[in-house]
């Protein structure tokens, strides 16, 4: 049967390798149970089938029993009565049901391997879908677990990045404001000895230099001031 293909289809599905082919793999996973909830359903009612036409013809087989031997209780009744010609009739009439009986027989063995085969389907069905819901609320959870932390690695790496630029960025300022401070601490720090010297030194010079003109110009101021 096409339905028990389908349900051995499912019986043998491998969960994992459907999902690493999967591109979402909850989706898929949701639509596998559906179907074996589906296909459970379809056997559930196909054994339902199988077990009324069972006992139809069961019923069937029973009923071309009773009317064999009802035949042959005519046939019976007539050679009492003394007519063969009836009794040859009435015992035609029960070879016939007794190959009725034959024929139900042998079709109730048949609809009763085949609805033993679905509930054998049926169970084992059953058995695999509880299994495959389970499964696949860990599947969801495991996928589920490993986007959260794909993401908070992303997170990571991302807060990373940006605190390994805002730590360039502040050490790159720092070391600018310190060559800033040391400018500026050279600029504004006391004179050193050395500098000391050179100041006496150049204002030896300035008040020697001055003491020359002084001394050049003294004639010319001395005749060019007024007679006493």
């Amino acid at each position: 049967m096409a339905l028990l293909e389908r349900v051995s289809t499912l019986l043998r599905a491998n969960l994992n390798d459907l999902i690493e082919k999967a591109e979402d793999p909850e989706r898929l996973l949701k639509q596998i149970v559906l179907d074996m909830e589906n296909q459970l359903l379809q056997v559930k009612t196909q054994v339902a089938i199988a077990i009324a036409d069972q006992h139809l013809l069961d019923k069937k087989r029973v009923e071309h029993v009773g009317q064999a031997a009802e035949w042959r209780r005519k046939a019976e009744l007539a050679v009492q009565k003394g007519h063969d010609d009836l009794a040859r009739a009435a015992l035609e009439r029960a070879l016939s049901h007794d190959q009725l009986v034959v024929g139900f027989t042998e079709q109730a063995a048949d609809q009763k391997q085949e609805a033993d085969n679905l509930r054998q389907a049926l169970h084992k069905l059953d058995q695999k879908l509880n299994e495959t819901r389970a499964r696949c609320e860990m599947l969801v959870a495991e996928h589920r677990r490993a986007r959260v932390v794909g993401r908070a690695t992303q997170v990571r790496q991302v807060i990373g990045n940006d605190q390994e630029h805002a730590l360039g960025r502040l050490k790159s300022r720092v070391r600018i404001q310190s060559a800033e401070n040391a400018a500026a601490s050279e600029v504004l720090a006391p004179d050193s000895l050395e500098d000391r010297f050179q100041a006496m030194e150049s204002e030896d010079k300035v008040e020697m230099l001055l003491s020359e003109i002084k001394a050049r110009m003294a004639p010319k101021l001395g005749s060019g001031s007024p007679a006493s």
